[in-house]
C-alpha cells in the first residue's frame, strides 16, 4: 500500500486542538445570540455563475461533479467560497417571509481553492454577522455590528483585538476630489498597501493615469490615523491642500458625510469596548459593494497574521437592490491556527471524560459499567478502563489521557481518586459530582 500523502490547505486537529476550535466557535455563537443575531445554516453548494458572478473568484471555485459508469459529468454546482453569496440568495429567496431588518450570524465550512500559506486554508471555518433592512437601514447599525464582534472577540483567549475602521463615502470623496474618475480600481490598487508598499501602490496608479499629485495625496490620506475623532483636522487640512477638481461640491458632500459615519463609528465602538477602534484611513476594501463603513481586524503582537475580521455596509445585498446592510467576517480557522501555533490557548485535557472507572477484573465490568453509567446520567463524563490491569496501571492509562479521576468499585458504592493530589475519599455515584473546572475540558490562556 502506497504511503498516504497529506494534502495542504485542509486542517486536520488533535483531538485537544479541536477543543479550542469547538470553544471559539461556541463563545462567538454564545455572544452573537446575546445580541439577538439568530443562527442560520445553508447548503454547501450554489450554481457556478452565481458564485463566480462577474469577479476574478471563479479561479478559486471548487466545483462538483458527479462520477458515474459515463464518466465525470459538467460541473453546475460549486462549494461556497465565502457565507456572503449563499446568504444573498437565502435573503431573495425569502424575502417574504424574514422580518427586517434581519439579524443572522452563520459559522459554516468554506472551500476556496487558493495557494496554501500559514493562516490561509482551502477548507477552513468563516463566522459572519450581519444585519439587512428592507429599502433602507440605520447607521447606528453600523455601529452595532461592530461592538457586537469586537465583544465576541474578546471574550476569547486571546491578545487585545484592535478593528482599524474607515468610511468609503469619505475615502470616495476625497479621491474625486483630487481628481481621481476611475476611484474603484484606485481604491483596489490602495488595498495592497500592505502588500506592494506605497511605491507599488503609485506604480498601479500611474498606470490608471493617475496624476502624481493625485497619488502623493490619496497616499497622504491613507496615513492618518488616530484614536479618536482628531483625524477630522488632519482630514481637513489635507483636502485643503490637495483639491485639484473645480466643481467640487458633490465630492466634498460625499467627503463630509464619510467624515460624520466614521466620527460616530470610532466614538460608538470606543464607547461601548474601551480601545477597540481606531479610525484608520489607509483601510479600502478593494471589493467594490461596499458603500459606508469598512473594517479589518488585527490581533495585537500578531499583526504578521493580518486581518483576522473584515466586512463593511453594502447598500444591497441582493442583485437589483433593495435590500442594505452592514455584516462581519471571522476567518475562524485562521485564528484557531495562530492560537495554536503560538499557544496562545490550551485545553486543560484532550479529553472529554472526568473520570474512568476502574475495573476489578473482567467478572466484574458489567458492575463498573454500571458505575459509569450512573455518573453519566448526571451529566459527569465517563469512560470505563479497557482493561482489568493492576490498578497502579489503570491510573497511569488515565494520567496519559489527562482523565482527572479514578473510581474503585467497591462493596458499598466505591471511593473515588484525585490522581494529580492522591487524595482518595469514598464516595457515591448517584451524589458525587467533581469540581466545576474538572467537569468538561477548558480552554485557557497561554
Amino acid at each position: 500500500m502506497s504511503r498516504v500523502q497529506p494534502l495542504s490547505g485542509y486542517p486536520e486537529w488533535s483531538p485537544q486542538e479541536r477543543i479550542i476550535e469547538t470553544h471559539v466557535i461556541r463563545e462567538l455563537e454564545r455572544v452573537f445570540a446575546l445580541h439577538g443575531f439568530g443562527g442560520i445554516d445553508t447548503r454547501a453548494v450554489e450554481p457556478v455563475e452565481r458564485l463566480a458572478g462577474d469577479s476574478e473568484a471563479a479561479k478559486e471555485i471548487y466545483t462538483l461533479g458527479r462520477l458515474n459508469a459515463g464518466g465525470e459529468a459538467d460541473a453546475t454546482l460549486g462549494l461556497h467560497f465565502d457565507l456572503t453569496v449563499p446568504f444573498a440568495r437565502y435573503v431573495e429567496e425569502r424575502q417574504g417571509t424574514l422580518q427586517f431588518p434581519f439579524k443572522r450570524h452563520q459559522i459554516q465550512k468554506v472551500w476556496r481553492g487558493e495557494r496554501p500559506q500559514e493562516g490561509r486554508f482551502r477548507e477552513f471555518y468563516q463566522a459572519d454577522i450581519d444585519v439587512v433592512g428592507r429599502d433602507s437601514l440605520p447607521a447606528h447599525l453600523e455601529v452595532e455590528v461592530g461592538v457586537v464582534m469586537a465583544r465576541a472577540l474578546q471574550a476569547l483567549p486571546i491578545p487585545a483585538v484592535r478593528f482599524h475602521v474607515n468610511n468609503r463615502m469619505l475615502v470616495e470623496g476625497f479621491y474625486r476630489g483630487v481628481g481621481i474618475t476611475d476611484v474603484a480600481a484606485a481604491l483596489r490598487s490602495v488595498d495592497k498597501l500592505d502588500k506592494i508598499g506605497p511605491d507599488g501602490v503609485a506604480k498601479e496608479l500611474a498606470a490608471q493615469s493617475v496624476p502624481g499629485t493625485a497619488t502623493e495625496a490619496i497616499l497622504a490620506l491613507a496615513q492618518i490615523k488616530a484614536e479618536d475623532s482628531s483625524f477630522v483636522a488632519a482630514v481637513d487640512d489635507l483636502w485643503e491642500t490637495s483639491i485639484r477638481v473645480e466643481d467640487h461640491a458633490a465630492a466634498q458632500e460625499q467627503l463630509a458625510q464619510g467624515i460624520l459615519g466614521l466620527t460616530a463609528l470610532v466614538d460608538g465602538l470606543n464607547g461601548a469596548v474601551p480601545g477597540c477602534a481606531v479610525a484608520d484611513l489607509r483601510i479600502a476594501r478593494g471589493l467594490d459593494y461596499y458603500t459606508g463603513s469598512v473594517y479589518e481586524a488585527f490581533v495585537e503582537g500578531h499583526e504578521d497574521l493580518g486581518s483576522i475580521c473584515s466586512g463593511g455596509r453594502y447598500d444591497s445585498l441582493v442583485a437589483g437592490g433593495g435590500f442594505p446592510g452592514v455584516g462581519l467576517s471571522v476567518g475562524v480557522t485562521r485564528l484557531v491556527s495562530r492560537m495554536i501555533k503560538a499557544e496562545l490557548a490550551s485545553a486543560t485535557r484532550a479529553v472529554p471524560s472526568a473520570v474512568l472507572v476502574a475495573v476489578v477484573d473482567e467478572a466484574a465490568r458489567e458492575a463498573s459499567a454500571g458505575i459509569a453509567d450512573r455518573l453519566r446520567a448526571r451529566g459527569i463524563p465517563t469512560e470505563v478502563s479497557p482493561t482489568a490491569a493492576k490498578f497502579g496501571k489503570q491510573i497511569q492509562y488515565a494520567d496519559r489521557r489527562g482523565i482527572p479521576f479514578v473510581w474503585f468499585p467497591g462493596e458499598a458504592h466505591g471511593e473515588v481518586k484525585d490522581i494529580r493530589s492522591g487524595d482518595q475519599v469514598p464516595a457515591d455515584p448517584d451524589a458525587w459530582t467533581p469540581p466545576d473546572p474538572d467537569l468538561h475540558p477548558r480552554v485557557v490562556t497561554g
